[in-house]
């Protein structure tokens, strides 16, 4: 299906990890010293269209990058993930707690998936209940654009499923990172501003 003839009941809202251990000022990252305006600025963003799909029968999908607890809760952290932000440890982005949620001002998700990579479609049930619910056209916001977002958005074009990437709902830790990241998305997906998906939501 062309994203111009999509039909809201099948379409879904995928939010990329906006989870409160990412943009909480309590959440494990802004204890880590790595909160960004830019990405804190998401939810206000992308709430109108998940309010305008929600109002067409649409579906928000909501995806959560997770820190698997091993023996003691020590979570499983993978090396590079490790060297590039030394201050996860025990009980961050572990599944069921706080900072594992999606964000307040986005719930709730009508489907959640926990992922352990990049991609949204890694070693997860995505594909399944994206099958199962009907879901054939993607609009895809949150964070980072050019690791989460990016990888999940060539994944689904690999699938051919169509996809709108949300340009200002999408941010990355540096402006020039997420510049960069839109444009070779663009490659593989239609690129539009969050007015721009909600107002082709509500015309639809």
């Amino acid at each position: 299906m062309a994203l111009d003839t999509f039909d809201p009941a099948r379409t879904g809202l995928l939010i990329v990890d906006l989870q409160n251990d990412f943009l909480h000022e309590d959440g494990a990252y802004a204890r880590g010293g790595q909160a960004s305006a830019d990405i804190a600025a998401l939810p206000a963003r992308v709430l109108p269209i998940a309010n305008a799909l929600r109002a067409r029968g649409g579906w928000i999908v909501s995806t959560h990058f997770t820190l698997v607890p091993g023996k003691g809760g020590e979570p499983f952290i993978s090396t590079h993930l490790k060297q590039m932000r030394p201050f996860l440890g025990k009980g961050d982005f572990a599944p069921g707690s706080w900072g594992h949620a999606l964000v307040d001002t986005l719930q709730p998700a009508d489907l959640s998936v926990d992922k352990v990579a990049y991609s949204a479609f890694y070693m997860t049930r995505l594909e399944w209940v994206l099958r199962k619910a009907g879901i054939d056209t993607l609009f895809v916001g949150g964070i980072v654009t050019n690791g989460g977002v990016a990888s999940t958005v060539r994944d689904a074009h690999v699938r051919d499923i169509p996809v709108a990437v949300l340009s200002d709902g999408c941010a990355a830790f540096s402006p020039e990172t997420h510049a960069q990241a839109i444009g070779d998305l663009a490659t593989v997906a239609k690129c539009m501003t969050c007015a721009e998906v909600e107002a082709m939501i509500r015309d639809a």
